[in-house]
């Protein structure tokens, strides 16, 4: 359902949420690393994910990637968008082109009330909730 860039991105905003602050900035090494993601690829990701002030970032040498309060708050459903745009959750999982409500593919129904529910909760869940979740135990930081 996610492409891995989506996945890559997610889990770089979920790691910068819970280690980075203002007066503590990553650089790219600090975050491909740990979420095991190589740093070419995560530094486009990180650079498409600033430029759509999803994440903050400084250059020079106290500088790196961070979240702002703000950022915190910015819905998960975001994050895909700005890496994939907005077509491909809801796109035809065979990959169909023409599938829609009044021409389905052989899966449409099964999946679609599903796949709405999921991208609802993405559109209402932010990074400050899943952050919540992995400082409470509730979840873990996906590496």
């Amino acid at each position: 359902m996610f492409s891995n860039t989506a996945k890559y991105a997610i889990k770089a905003c979920l790691f910068l949420a819970v280690n980075s602050s203002e007066v503590n900035k990553l650089v790219i090494k600090d975050i491909a690393e740990p979420i095991n993601v190589p740093s070419a690829y995560i530094a486009k990701i990180l650079q498409a994910l600033s430029k759509k002030d999803i994440i903050s970032s400084t250059r020079g040498p106290k500088g790196g990637f961070y979240l702002t309060g703000d950022q915190l708050q910015t819905k998960v459903m975001q994050i895909i968008e700005a890496v994939d745009g907005e077509e491909r959750l809801n796109s035809c999982l065979l990959s169909l082109e023409k599938c829609n409500s009044d021409n389905p593919c052989s899966l449409h129904h099964l999946v679609f009330e599903e796949k709405n529910k999921i991208n609802e909760r993405l559109k209402k869940t932010t990074l400050e909730d899943l952050r919540k979740d992995i400082a409470s135990g509730k979840s873990i930081l996906p590496l």
